[in-house]
């Protein structure tokens, strides 16, 4: 991976990035020079001096010996394919192009003010001087690719080399992007062996070089407004290269992009996705039209940056502790860092108290229901994005106004203005309300437990065990900490609460306990409660692939995609019925998480399995169980507010 004597140092930022900023050698020339090296094949036909390099580097073709070896290849047939890959997704930094799409990026952003946390961005400046900066983002929105390159360029940072998917590279974006240092790599890479030994040695060579990267840490924009389950591949890739790196740390940078509101044709697409519908494919005349949609006022943009992570030095931590999967950990770390740079906007709020009511509200109503949010997070020290106060009634306005204008609400003036949301436009209003899910996570679990607690007959009932089996149930939709860390977190919500009250000493293990009595002063003093808001669409999703589950034979393997398209079927139904919350919980995404913890929970049977399982049923039917003990608690809280219950469906159907 690692180029040989002045390969090596001529990869450095001062040496190939510099000619790879002008890969032709001298000044563009005239107009036509231009417009024929801009608008070209996407891939770079002429080696750049970067991949010529790598291509004749000792690792990278002992690698493909062993590769071409295994894969009982003739090797010329094999370096000639990872070539055309390196050449395929190879990228540079052209300054030329580089003006030209910044200004690209201040005309299709024109609808947006960009809010940017400075201060932590200044302090990543020295970090960059002698280290390697890889930052992780929240993908949001097809815009993030133009502002990525405005705010490292505004913090003084050098250029970074990101990550899009190929299915961006059509012409003209791709061939634009490409010179900007953005590559184009495949998503689908499994039984590609060659394709991914070069993707490998490419990032190994940047990491080497102390380039910096970025890239969407969930791999594609999120279809529920929070953060997805992280995608290991390139993150696995950057560990493998700081096992080679001896000269600098690399520092792993949380980046976390959030809209007011975002575009509208887009945000429409990402929730008819969510409903099962096909991905729209790009091309310039998806291009085109989505240019065509950016011409109105929306909102700002915040980005702000987590603290960050330093890979080699985690990596240590890790492997002393055998019990970890160490790539997977990172991740979750990052991920979960990601989280904590995120605030809460006030459309998010705005959001989080329509979807709660589910009824037509008065700005007055809105303001004295988002009170007790706004303490919350002061209490939890939680930012709200630009500094927002919530509580202040012209930005309450402001985000009720916004949320009117782009459709997600309908406003209604008779002798005073109420708003609600409009019709079909409930996973809309939950796709910004889940930008702030994950700070009202622990609330929200908390009240369960308070709920079960104080329903307890035992003296002493064990809450933390049974939040860790909640934890457990709902790895797969969010980033927890660890298991003690968590138990710190939760107990830091009973002191919120009441300082005078909580135990005095933070919790020492699984088993703590609470009493009836204690649990029912907790719940009582929770304001405002929120696990009717933050867990019941999640919980009704999972309620949906339980039962359906039930009804899959134990004899045979289940085809997924079939039942995911009958869940999707169900789940409409049972929000028409109420059996559900509301359509918002009727989510491919949330359905396809749930079957991935059943998979790995054993409920699924594979191809691969030869042998009937006897016990399977009854653990599908156990399942389901666990999961509606959780909805009945979540029922009990939404009668304590007044929102509407949903009927418990049986195991037995």
């Amino acid at each position: 991976m690692s180029a040989s004597g002045d390969d090596a140092r001529d990869g450095s930022r001062g040496g190939i990035l510099a000619r790879m900023a002008n890969p032709s050698g001298g000044a563009a020339g005239d107009l036509r020079r231009r417009v024929n090296y801009l608008f070209r094949d996407p891939q770079l036909k002429e080696d750049i001096p970067f991949v010529a390099a790598l291509g004749r580097d000792r690792h990278f073709q002992e690698g493909l010996r062993t590769l071409a070896a295994r894969l009982g290849e003739n090797y010329a047939d094999v370096e000639k394919q990872a070539l055309r890959y390196l050449r395929e997704m190879s990228a540079v930094h052209n300054q030329a192009v580089t003006q030209w799409w910044d200004k690209a990026g201040t005309w299709m952003l024109r609808g947006f003010d960009l809010v940017i946390d400075e201060d932590s961005l200044a302090r990543l400046r020295p970090l960059d001087r002698d280290h390697t900066l890889v930052f992780l983002i929240s993908h949001r929105s097809y815009l993030d690719e133009w502002v990525s390159p405005k705010v490292i360029a505004r913090g003084g940072i050098n250029p970074t080399f990101s990550f899009a998917g190929a299915n961006l590279g059509f012409f003209p974006l791709g061939p634009m992007a490409r010179r900007t240092g953005v590559m184009h790599v495949r998503r689908a890479t499994q039984g590609q062996a060659v394709y991914k030994h070069a993707l490998r040695s490419y990032i190994g060579q940047l990491i080497l070089n102390g380039d910096n990267l970025l890239w969407a840490i969930e791999g594609g924009r999120t279809r529920t407004g929070k953060l997805r389950p992280p995608r290991l591949g390139l993150l696995r890739y950057v560990v493998d290269a700081a096992e080679e790196v001896k000269s600098h740390e690399i520092y792993l940078v949380p980046m976390s992009y959030l809209y007011d509101q975002l575009p509208r044709d887009e945000v429409q697409t990402m929730t008819s996705e969510a409903r099962g519908r096909g991905k729209t494919p790009e091309n310039a005349r998806w291009f085109l039209n989505y240019l065509r949609g950016l011409n109105t006022q929306v909102g700002r943009i915040y980005v702000n940056f987590g603290k960050p992570l330093p890979l080699k030095a985690r990596l240590a931590e890790l492997r002393a502790d055998a019990s970890h999967t160490v790539v997977e950990r990172i991740a979750v770390d990052a991920s979960h860092r990601l989280n904590e740079a995120t605030p809460v906007t006030p459309t998010s709020a705005v959001c989080i108290v329509m979807l709660g009511q589910r009824r037509a509200m008065t700005l007055d109503e809105v303001l004295q229901t988002v009170e007790p949010l706004a303490e919350y997070l002061r209490a939890r020290g939680w930012p709200t994005a630009g500094g927002a106060n919530l509580t202040d009634r012209s930005t309450v306005r402001r985000a009720l106004k916004d949320l009117t204008d782009s459709g997600v609400l309908l406003s209604h003036t008779g002798d005073t203005t109420v708003w609600r949301i409009a019709p079909d436009q409930h996973l809309t209003a939950a796709n910004y309300r889940n930008s702030a899910i994950h700070v009202l996570l622990n609330r929200a679990i908390g009240e369960l437990e308070f709920v079960r607690a104080s329903q307890s007959p035992d003296a002493a009932y064990g809450i933390w065990e049974d939040a860790l089996r909640l934890r457990d149930l709902l790895k797969f939709e969010f980033f927890f900490p660890g298991r003690t860390q968590f138990g710190e977190e939760l107990y830091e919500e009973l002191r919120i609460l009441d300082p005078e009250r909580a135990p005095a000493d933070r919790p020492a293990g699984e088993r703590e306990t609470m009493t009836a009595q204690d649990a029912a002063h907790f719940l009582q003093r929770c304001s405002p409660l929120l696990s009717h808001l933050v867990l019941r669409p999640f919980l009704d999703a999972y309620a949906v692939v339980a039962h359906e589950l039930l009804d899959q034979p134990t004899n045979r393997a289940l085809d997924e995609e079939r039942f995911l398209r009958q869940c999707m079927i169900v789940g409409q139904q049972w929000a028409l019925q109420h059996r559900i919350g509301g359509m918002e919980s009727a989510s491919q995404e949330m359905f396809r998480n749930a079957l991935q913890l059943a998979e790995h929970r054993g409920l699924v049977r594979s191809a691969a399995q030869v042998s009937d399982d006897p016990e399977l049923k009854a653990r599908r039917v156990a399942f389901a169980d666990e999961i509606n003990d959780y909805r009945t608690r979540v029922a009990t809280i939404a009668a304590r507010v007044g929102t509407p219950g949903f009927v418990l469906v049986e195991p037995n159907g």
